[in-house]
């Protein structure tokens, strides 16, 4: 399995090894879990703000109607000849 080396300040390392042993595991876990608790956290933003994308693309023009004065300007659309 690939690995990773990762160092750490000499503070949060005691940090560290004190987390680990009132939650009872080792520090190679907490890490680990941390780890891929954000990568889940990051995958679900990147799921709902592409759904918040495609929403609003399916519905641009219900956007429009209801919100006309945060339109941008047709081109050449508010513009002295």
């Amino acid at each position: 399995m690939p690995a990773l080396n990762v160092e750490f300040s000499d503070r949060e390392l005691e940090d560290l090894r004190q987390i680990a042993k009132e939650r009872g595991t080792s520090m190679k876990a907490l890490v680990r879990e941390a780890a891929a608790a954000d990568i889940a956290r990051h995958r679900a933003l990147q799921e709902g703000a592409e759904a918040f994308r495609r929403f609003f693309a399916s519905h641009a023009d219900e956007f429009a109607a209801a919100f006309p004065d945060d339109e941008a300007p047709l081109k050449g659309e508010g513009q002295v000849a």
